[in-house]
């Protein structure tokens, strides 16, 4: 009995070792670290008293229980076998070991393929994100967990099948199958190439796979790509990261209402649906007559009902206000003047007929024509701007858009093929009132001198002045006036290309459906009610309307100065979604959507997202003569001096700086209009 007493003293006093071990952290400390003597509990070691022989006799009832295990004795037993207060922090347990391994031995392979992407990742750009990104996270996969493909990696991988819904291209974005990579080496390169994609994906998604300079010289953007490791952050802390590419996308409503015509179009087999353009066959043929409108009654108003399918009494020979909107509807869906009055034109049109004034629609396959269209919106700054102005050069109209709505629309006149209006995003900072008309350089060049070679009094009988300055620069101005070029009044937006929005005296050419007369520059068709509701915005409390403009017309220039630039973007929309969810098309009248579609189907597209150098626009080197030939530095106007004109006809050299004409990007010289009016070209 005294064994198995002084045993079970031995026994009691490690397990009070080991409760005191496992209720004071700081003895697990490593026995190079020296604690402060008073921290160390020191154990009980007062002997038990003398046994008695109470302690000898056991109970006659009483059964003695077995002895402990010597390991019981010789090891101290878990905190977990024995009942004793829990640790104050529990230790998460570890990870199943082949998973720890798995994912350990992709980031050891990575941590050596990161560093040699030369050849399977061709842009820098791409190369520098990637090994940032991947050292920062102590190359932590992002697509692997658990030795597999995650959920995130699923995510990506589906989303980039279908970047055809976005107007892109999915074999652009090759990416693996993770069910397959079964080593280290597999896993590892299954990361990297769909990295690669995504980040090919968001760089095309934000700014476009066809750069601008390589359709035409007359665009000009900031593009800005994502940054590469800000890309692979935010998918790795998404949790969608199919959502996290589709946010690359263009956020404008203009985009989302055509990647929805797209989705429309490919569900119809490529052809406009009947909500689009009504009744593509025609049901039945509008006999030609006499023009119709509101209020009159024909015959022909019988059968027009019947092919617009309007609701009501088909016999009815009223052309009432249920006739002309949808004979309206039918004009906008075919790009046409949209009166609602039944024309030659509308009948033809109707009818199926196609008449080169009246088919303003694109001659491009459908789908292409709105890929492109959804392409040339990933060239735009995200956020247009509040209020922002956008022109549609191929449907000739100018629309002020204010809290998402548009606020007023107008007609404009735009540059001619070749003398093309430019595609820019640029801030209108203010107006100006009675504005002289500065010729361009270029036009200077090119068109007024020859002209003056025909007839030396041209500049004369048009208004124009001719001065030179002391180091033999010439200038050629229209002052301010009725008969101005730019007519009453200037919207300026400084560009790189010169180009402004203004007045014109050629208020006839509006009446054309198709308007492409300028070199350039935007006419106006309501100039005063522009500049009213313009400054209605940028001004509110100065109370300006059109009559108050009017009344500020004179014989010098004024400035309204606006506190807050308004954006202005200058588009080629050959495709659109109207107020009334239609698609409409628009003639390629600069052929920039025939340009684009090659580059994305033919031999360039592989390399159509890098941009090539253009030569510098020189079409504003100011154009001079040798000093003294004409009127030194008095500033005065063309005064027909013989030594000016001896020089100029008599075979003598103008001398220049080195330009190049590109008057497409300027408005162009005057020229006389219907009654003697001045206009400009």
């Amino acid at each position: 009995m005294k064994s198995v007493r002084f045993d079970r003293l031995l026994a009691s006093t490690a397990l009070g070792l080991v409760l005191m071990l496992s209720s004071h952290p700081g003895m697990a400390q490593s026995d190079t670290q020296t604690a402060p003597a008073a921290t160390v509990p020191t154990p009980d070691t007062t002997l038990p008293p003398p046994l008695t022989a109470k302690d000898v006799e056991a109970p006659a009832a009483q059964v003695t229980p077995a002895a402990p295990p010597a390991a019981a004795i010789d090891t101290p037993q878990p905190a977990a076998a024995v009942e004793a207060p829990k640790p104050a922090v529990a230790v998460a347990p570890a990870p199943a070991a082949p998973t720890t391994v798995a994912d350990s031995a992709v980031s050891d392979r990575l941590r050596e393929m990161v560093g040699k992407l030369d050849r399977s990742i061709s842009r820098k750009a791409d190369r520098d994100g990637i090994e940032a990104y991947y050292k920062a996270r102590n190359y932590a996969p992002i697509w692997v967990s658990s030795g597999a493909g995650n959920d995130r990696a699923k995510s990506a991988i589906a989303y980039l099948a279908q970047a055809d819904a976005v107007g892109l291209e999915p074999a652009d974005y090759p990416t693996p199958d993770f069910k397959s990579a079964a080593t280290v080496d597999a896993l590892a390169d299954a990361e990297l190439k769909l990295t690669a994609a995504a980040l090919t994906f968001a760089r095309q998604a934000q700014i476009g796979r066809v750069h601008f300079s390589r359709v035409s010289a007359d665009i000009q953007f900031d593009l800005k790509a994502p940054e590469p490791a800000d890309v692979l952050a935010k998918l790795a802390d998404g949790g969608d990261a199919g959502k996290v590419l589709d946010s690359y996308n263009p956020p404008m409503p203009e985009f989302k209402a055509l990647r929805e015509k797209l989705a429309e179009l490919r569900k119809n087999g490529g052809v406009m649906a009947k909500t689009d353009v009504k009744a593509a066959t025609p049901h039945v043929m509008v006999p030609e007559g006499k023009i119709l409108r509101p209020g009159m009654k024909d015959e022909r108003v019988v059968v027009l009902r019947k092919r617009l399918d309007i609701a009501g009494n088909k016999d009815n020979e009223l052309y009432d206000n249920d006739v002309r909107q949808a004979v309206r509807g039918f004009q906008k869906s075919a790009g046409m003047n949209a009166d609602g009055n039944l024309g030659t034109n509308t009948v033809k049109a109707m009818n199926g007929e196609k008449k080169e004034s009246a088919a303003r629609g694109s001659s491009h396959d459908p789908i292409d024509t709105v890929i492109v269209n959804m392409e040339r919106w990933r060239w735009y700054q995200r956020d247009l701007g509040n209020p922002h102005v956008v022109v549609n050069i191929p449907d000739y109209t100018l629309t002020l858009t204010n809290d998402g709505k548009q606020y007023w629309k107008t007609k404009i006149v735009v540059g001619k093929p070749g003398k093309n209006t430019p595609l820019i995003s640029a801030e209108m900072k203010f107006i100006t009132v009675n504005p002289t008309w500065n010729v361009p350089p270029s036009i200077i060049e090119k068109e007024y001198l020859p002209a003056l070679q025909q007839d030396p009094q041209a500049l004369d009988r048009i208004g124009l002045k001719l001065t030179q300055d002391a180091d033999g620069t010439v200038h050629i101005a229209q002052p301010p006036g009725a008969g101005n070029a730019l007519g009453r009044i200037r919207f300026n937006f400084p560009n790189k290309f010169l180009v402004y929005q203004h007045d014109t005296p050629d208020k006839h050419l509006f009446a054309k459906e198709e308007r492409a007369f300028s070199h350039g520059c935007m006419r106006v068709q309501n100039p005063l009610v522009y500049g009213e509701k313009l400054l209605s915005l940028a001004l509110p409390n100065e109370h300006y309307t059109a009559a108050k403009l009017e009344s500020m017309f004179g014989g010098s220039e004024i400035n309204i100065n606006f506190p807050k630039n308004i954006w202005v973007h200058l588009t080629y929309q050959t495709a659109f979604v109207d107020d009334e969810g239609r698609l409409q098309v628009r003639k390629d009248i600069y052929g920039w959507d025939q340009r684009m579609i090659a580059l994305m189907k033919g031999s360039e597209r592989k390399v159509a997202d890098i941009a090539v150098e253009r030569a510098p626009n020189t079409s504003s080197k100011p154009v001079r003569m040798p000093v003294g030939m004409y009127g030194g530095n008095s500033g005065g106007g063309y005064s027909g001096g013989p030594n000016f004109f001896d020089f100029l006809f008599g075979g003598g050299q103008v001398q220049q700086g080195p330009s190049s004409y590109r008057g497409r990007n300027y408005i162009g010289p005057p020229s006389r209009g219907p009654g003697g009016r001045v206009s400009s070209r």
